[in-house]
């Protein structure tokens, strides 16, 4: 008898010590985390956490996390999610078609491009296009170079983008016929003193026009500009100021004006340097008659690769081109970010939430407009894990890596969380976010999301805080056992 009773003493006491312990864990955490929002920044800013268990599957820390606040590019979380539940084996197709005979290697008829927002596509895929056309037999085109823009809407840019932002690459005008990024790399480098610095581009085309009125000098210290005519919607080049004469060459991304003519123009100088003689018209088009032309050649790209772009590289083209294709293959041509955004919506009623209590306005991040929560972000990291287990691993596995690469390549190298944290960032102006998946010591896995707001200036004591707390998550335990 008294030896059950020690027994069973003795194996109370241990789970008392055991909860205390657990208990007394969450209080260290909460008094840490209290002490890191302590910080002077908040005096002015707001902050925003949602931090879950996902191995124990409880909540650990919440604060303001059904506020709302400006996503910036977490919301590419939303997007590249929504990709992967709803256009799985998905491919983006930019394809080439003929009407007509072709006789002798002559087309007798219209050659015509359809785009299909590949935002990956580039000058050198175009080549290896023009060279099927090429292979398939045509050295002449008797015939009208059609470009069909058919497959999207004539918002060439999202709704809320920051009007002076248009000559940076980051926000490149959308189209279905999407190459290099909708945009142009500018090389300069100094000539002789007293003359004007030397510019090209890559790829070299006609398309831009260079308005050089810089100046090489021996002395003083480069303060050479370089942008577009973006006020008046041009592909002028501008390049004013100084380079001195021993400065290094250097390059500069611009966005450019109306990709599709950017697209068309190219594709003829690719023509013209594989020897294909075209003597017709160049056109964009709506085309809506595909089953009585003749499909020569089709460029094909998985949508994984864009996904792992869109999350590693924050890239803004391939996350709108994403909401595009959504829309697309939902709703029909032509596609628009409406439409894309509905199936957002349908991704935020899968995670229990309701869509109407948020505004999303794009598919980047780049809006203003944009109100999402800390929670919403969480709830989505969350489904995955629990509810699709497969493409939680492709999510898992496209997000940037703290220290090692993406847009976390130079944060939390010092740290225990070095490689531990796999998130998502979100900058614009007075916005840092971050949102993703962690590891602790105890190799638990965590869902979080810290949004900051309303500061002046840089983002350097938001991307502190965020990363003092994936420190704190990474060395506390949470092992209730």
């Amino acid at each position: 008898m008294i030896n059950k009773t020690i027994i069973h003493c003795f194996f109370f006491f241990v789970v008392l010590i055991n909860f205390i312990h657990a208990q007394s864990n969450a209080d260290l955490f909460n008094v840490n985390i209290s002490k890191i929002l302590q910080s002077d920044f908040f005096s002015e800013s707001q902050i925003a956490i949602d931090i879950y268990n996902l191995t124990e599957q409880k909540q650990v820390y919440e604060l303001n996390s059904k506020l709302l606040f400006r996503p910036a590019s977490t919301l590419k979380l939303f997007t590249t999610a929504s990709s992967l539940l709803f256009l799985e084996d998905y491919k983006f197709k930019t394809s080439v078609y003929h009407s007509g005979e072709v006789e002798d290697s002559i087309l007798c008829g219209n050659l015509i491009i359809s785009g299909g927002f590949d935002p990956e596509f580039s000058s050198n895929d175009l080549d290896s296009l023009v060279r099927e056309i090429k292979n398939y037999g045509i050295k002449k085109i008797n015939g009208n170079l059609i470009c069909d823009i058919s497959k999207m809407d004539s918002l060439y840019w999202g709704e809320g983008w920051m009007w002076d932002d248009a000559p940076y690459s980051f926000s490149a005008s959308l189209s279905s016929l999407t190459i290099n990024d909708n945009s142009i790399y500018i090389v300069y480098s100094p000539g002789e003193v007293g003359k004007q610095a030397v510019i090209s581009s890559i790829p070299p085309t006609s398309f831009v026009k260079f308005i050089n009125n810089s100046i090489t000098v021996q002395a003083d210290s480069t303060n050479i500009n370089i942008t577009r005519d973006w006020i008046n919607k041009k592909n002028d080049i501008l390049i004013t100021g100084n380079i001195l004469q021993h400065a290094n060459s250097d390059t500069i991304q611009i966005s450019i004006s109306s990709p599709e003519n950017y697209f068309l123009t190219l594709f003829k100088e690719s023509l013209t340097r594989n020897n294909i003689e075209h003597n017709g018209n160049s056109i964009l088009s709506q085309i809506n008659y595909y089953d009585d032309l003749e499909e020569i050649f089709s460029f094909d790209r998985d949508i994984d690769s864009v996904i792992i772009n869109t999350n590693k590289m924050s890239d803004n083209l391939s996350a709108e081109s994403l909401l595009r294709i959504l829309g697309l293959k939902y709703f029909g041509p032509p596609s628009s970010a409406k439409k894309g955004i509905n199936l957002l919506d349908s991704l935020i009623t899968l995670t229990g939430l309701n869509p109407k209590k948020y505004r999303i306005a794009d598919g980047s991040g780049l809006s203003f407009y944009n109100l999402i929560s800390a929670e919403s972000l969480t709830s989505i990291l969350k489904y995955f894990y629990l509810e699709e287990p497969e493409k939680f691993v492709k999510l898992y596995n496209s997000l940037p890596i703290s220290g090692y690469d993406g847009t976390l390549k130079n944060r939390m190298k010092e740290m225990n969380a070095y490689k531990k944290v796999r998130a998502k960032t979100g900058t614009i102006s007075g916005v840092s976010n971050l949102a993703g998946y962690m590891t602790n010591k105890e190799n638990q896995l965590f869902a979080f999301s810290i949004m900051n707001q309303n500061f002046v200036g840089s983002s350097k004591s938001a991307r502190e805080i965020q990363d003092k707390i994936c420190e704190l998550i990474y060395n506390t335990s949470f092992n209730d056992k």
